[in-house]
């Protein structure tokens, strides 16, 4: 007895027989294989059940009440060729099971025929569907990854993390909370989030939850009926609700009001809205994606921020560093930078000089990429800049050697004080041996 290839489990098959008989054995059969498999009666609702990139395999009667399965077959190959569709034919139907099959049909089983040749042929058509999905999930992460990569610019070990962790959560349902100082490109993440994922083609709804007064947020998140409170004249779709099927992204959360965090924290367990003034519930199906520069779970400490709505928004979390702890992305982020605003303002693209490099990679950057941006359009437009950090004559006579001897110093000095002096942390951090971090920790005279 030669032992099968165990399928994914997510696979499932659709079986359209208009005899229940029929439909019914099919079913059990299929199930009986360990094979997830739902069975309805017509093509029409065969169609509503089948989207593009569906997990699975048809099976389809060809004789069938209003859309007959040929006519159905056509139907699903022209919305995803790429489907294997498997026809039921009956005695006489040889001609038609051959245009079925030069239409795109990937099998076809004559009745009557036996529960073990179903089954068979259903394996089959189900590897093909499994191989054919991972080929096209592996082409959709290399396709996110040259987005991210356009999107997130750098070569440092911190930001390709940022992008690995990106493409692991993107195309899932998690909720995600970005944690970053001001100008770390919060909301470019979160929108890079929203456009690789599935619900892309949906609503991305955005509010900034510290630009907005206490007595407004709840309206502007949960919405309103007419005549809820005083100059509420009509219903208003809240963002949450504006927001079904697609993300929400939720900048500054930290300055969000207790009271309106219970009603998110209910939200995001139940996922249901209530309007202001109503008693309806609205299913509502949404992504969310909250912002943050401050650390929440010590604000959950302190009594400032609600500690169970902290767990429920934390199930990923992606921390996006400041610039000053990758300076080594400084030259690339700035050519990027400089690229595009000398096309915007149809400008030549500006030469930097060694001196201005040289303010650039050792300023601190307080406003961190948003600011290098800024300095970029300074540059193209010829405007000055001062970046109240100018180095010293020495610096600025320093030989390219000393220049990134003084910034790997820099670099591994920070990472050591972000993993409280733990070497292999640190090593793994910035992806070299322990072995050249310590010899490279006595050169710098730093303490381990």
């Amino acid at each position: 007895m030669t032992s099968t290839p165990s399928l994914n489990p997510e696979l499932k098959v659709l079986i359209i027989e208009d005899d229940p008989n029929v439909r019914l054995g099919c079913e059990q059969a299929i199930q009986l294989a360990g094979i997830a498999v739902h069975g309805v009666a017509s093509a029409e609702a065969g169609q509503r059940l089948v989207g593009r990139d569906f997990p699975g395999i048809v099976i389809t009667d060809m004789r069938l009440p209003g859309m007959d399965g040929l006519q159905f077959l056509r139907t699903l190959i022209a919305q995803d060729a790429a489907l294997p569709v498997i026809m039921i034919t009956g005695h006489g139907d040889v001609s038609l099971a051959v245009e079925a099959m030069r239409s795109g049909a990937y099998d076809f089983i004559p009745k009557p025929f036996s529960p073990e040749h179903l089954v068979e042929v259903v394996r089959r058509a189900l590897e093909k569907r499994a191989l054919t999905m991972e080929v096209e999930s592996l082409r959709r992460r290399l396709d996110h990854r040259e987005e991210i990569e356009n999107r997130l610019v750098g070569r440092s070990p911190q930001i390709e993390k940022v992008r690995r962790l990106l493409l692991d959560v993107a195309d899932t349902a998690v909720d995600v909370l970005i944690l970053g100082e001001t100008g770390t490109g919060k909301e470019m993440v979160a929108r890079c989030l929203h456009d690789l994922s599935s619900r892309h083609g949906a609503n991305y709804v955005a509010l900034n939850c510290g630009g907005l007064p206490d007595n407004l947020i709840d309206s502007e998140l949960f919405g309103h009926e007419a005549g809820a409170f005083t100059g509420a004249q009509k219903r208003r779709i809240g963002k949450i609700e504006h927001a079904n099927g697609g993300t929400l992204f939720l900048d500054e959360v930290e300055s969000m009001p207790m009271a309106v965090q219970i009603k998110l924290l209910r939200v995001l367990q139940e996922r249901v809205v209530e309007r202001l003034g109503s008693n309806q519930l609205i299913p509502v199906s949404c992504r969310v994606v909250a912002a943050t520069k401050d650390d929440l779970r010590e604000l959950a400490d302190r009594q400032k921020f609600r500690a169970d709505l902290y767990y429920r928004l934390n199930v990923a979390k992606v921390e996006l560093p400041p610039l000053r702890e990758r300076r080594e992305d400084i030259p690339l982020l700035l050519e990027h930078f400089l690229l595009h605003a000398a096309q915007r303002h149809n400008r030549p693209l500006p030469e930097v000089s060694r001196e201005q490099m040289q303010q650039l990679m050792t300023h601190d950057w307080p406003g961190n990429v948003r600011e290098l941006r800024n300095a970029a359009e300074c540059i193209v437009l010829g405007l000055p800049r001062d970046f109240g950090n100018t180095p010293s004559p020495d610096t600025r006579a320093a030989s390219l050697a000393e220049a990134v001897e003084n910034f790997e110093r820099s670099l591994i000095a920070a990472e050591l004080r972000r993993q409280n002096g733990n070497l292999a942390r640190s090593s793994e951090a910035l992806q070299i041996a322990k072995t050249t971090l310590h010899d490279k920790i006595r050169k710098y005279g730093l303490a381990s």
